[in-house]
């Protein structure tokens, strides 16, 4: 017996490889793509190689093989394949940057102007910026669920960041009509961006502690059990905020996005449609008094409905995005070979657009596919992680990366109202950059204790304090909550060492 027990070692290992080469191999492609692509961009404009090409070459690979040995170091059960698509997409965001930057420089010598600078070069220096914080959170946050301690003060930050700018005068917080900035000297953020992390943190958190309140069965109308009115109140208070945003920031996407967070996290919890139902209604009706009373909604809507109507002023931008697109068809013009900077902010919210002309409309699919590459990891690390918060939390991550692109996509291509939301790792600006990245942290981070054998969780993690052993998987209690009128239960997760276990088969209404 002991010989075929060390015989099945081997076997054993093999089954909870971490992956990390794969993940290695996959930078090492990214970086290819990246490196290629800047290579055509220079050629075309430039008919030469420059030395900018070499720096953001470097700085790119450099950066990118610390991030890897630090998940390889911090969470090396981590999923292998989220942080290669966030480093594509962040190459080919970097290739289009540098692209524009090129064509700026070359018409500023043609009118005889100073050069600008290059928003490559501030680029990179966001990138870092993102990557440092990328790794502190690794390295800090060693255990995802002890976010959930501070869930409402996650939560009160998120709101005071949301809604900061609606107060500040308007030459802190006012561009292009919009109130969604923090500016101080020459540097401004976006506080929505952070924001968005630490609502989900909340709602993850409130979702696990009030799952009563949204489970509650209350009446069925047409196959769907719809919740009780008294248990409508979270969801009305973030329409609330969500309709705050809307009118007193004139922020179409952070409050679509945030509304689109809160519903589907809702929905993850509940398995209930009724919810969706709900609040798709009173946010269309939200929406529509905005619509009805708030200039700048209205001006979107216009141009949304006829992006051709005044192509000369109002509408120049979203037309000349949807020329830019017509363009490039089916295969593009070729990298280096189009005219994007043709588009007002072709480089920060209309970079989907430069990349549909240059690229074509299989670049652009291929851009999606990494966005959703990302986003169904994060739903798979939902399924496979085992305690609630730490679905809710993954899942919500995963939400917010796709609302958010689907909400930018779905603005340049006309399916809805212009947003002027930031394209995650690829539109320049460092708010959206830095955020993003931590959000990838975060989802690796839970990914890493889903995927980390049962023989290693008992160990403590390199730096961290050594902790009592836990309750094996196979030995975990659970709880059956009873759904009054509706079948089936929902699982409650075992708690944190130290925690008294609730015994078993216990079930409450």
């Amino acid at each position: 017996m002991p010989a075929d027990r060390t015989a099945l070692r081997p076997v054993v290992a093999a089954a909870v490889s971490t992956r990390r080469g794969i993940e290695l191999l996959l930078l090492a492609f990214a970086a290819v793509i990246t490196t290629g692509a800047l290579v055509l961009v220079e050629a075309n404009q430039n008919q030469e190689l420059t030395l900018t090409l070499l720096y953001l070459g470097l700085a790119y690979l450099a950066l990118f093989a610390a991030a890897h040995v630090a998940v390889r170091r911090f969470a090396p059960y981590a999923d292998p394949v989220i942080l290669p698509c966030a480093a594509l997409l962040n190459g080919l965001g970097l290739v289009m940057i540098h692209r524009i930057d090129l064509a700026k420089a070359a018409n500023a010598l043609a009118r005889g102007n100073p050069v600008p600078d290059a928003d490559a070069l501030r680029q990179i220096a966001w990138l870092t910026l993102g990557l440092v914080l990328f790794v502190v959170v690794l390295w800090r946050v060693r255990d995802h669920r002890t976010l959930a301690r501070y869930g409402y003060t996650a939560g009160f930050v998120g709101l005071v960041l949301l809604g900061l700018p609606a107060v500040l005068p308007s030459a802190l917080s006012e561009v292009n009509g919009a109130k969604i900035w923090i500016r101080v000297g020459g540097v401004g953020i976006q506080p929505g961006e952070f924001a968005k992390i630490l609502l989900t943190v909340f709602f993850a958190s409130f979702l696990v502690a009030k799952r009563d309140l949204f489970t509650t069965a209350g009446k069925h109308v047409l196959g769907m059990t719809f919740p009780r009115p008294r248990d409508l109140a979270p969801l009305l208070i973030a329409w609330v905020v969500a309709m705050g945003v809307l009118v007193f920031e004139s922020d179409l996407g952070t409050s679509l996005m945030f509304f689109g967070i809160v519903l589907s996290m809702i929905y993850v919890a509940t398995e209930r449609s009724s919810w969706v139902l709900i609040g798709l209604v009173i946010f269309g009706a939200g929406a529509f008094a905005a619509w009805t009373f708030v200039d700048r909604v209205q001006v979107r809507v216009a141009a949304w409905l006829d992006p051709l109507s005044d192509p000369a002023s109002a509408t120049y931008q979203v037309s000349q995005g949807l020329f830019g697109m017509a363009t490039g068809g089916m295969l593009g013009t070729g990298l280096g070979a189009g005219r994007p900077d043709l588009v007002p902010l072709s480089s920060t919210d209309f970079i989907f657009t430069s990349m549909g002309e240059e690229t074509g409309l299989i670049g652009l699919m291929a851009l999606l596919l990494l966005y959703c590459l990302i986003s169904t990891r994060a739903l798979r690390t939902a399924l496979a992680v085992r305690d609630t918060f730490g679905k809710l939390l993954a899942a919500g991550l995963g939400f917010t990366l796709a609302i958010q692109v689907f909400v930018v996509a779905g603005g340049v291509i006309g399916l809805i109202p212009n947003t002027g939301q930031a394209a995650p790792f690829m539109s320049y600006g460092g708010s959206s950059l830095v955020a993003n990245y931590v959000l990838v942290a975060l989802v690796l981070r839970v990914s890493d204790a889903a995927r980390r054998p049962a023989s290693d969780k008992s160990r403590p993690e390199p730096g961290a304090a050594p902790t009592p052993p836990r309750t094996p998987l196979a030995e975990a209690h659970t709880e059956m909550v009873s759904r009054s009128g509706a079948a089936g239960g929902a699982e409650v997760d075992t708690p944190p060492h130290g925690q008294p276990t609730p015994p078993r088969g216990r079930s409450r209404e």
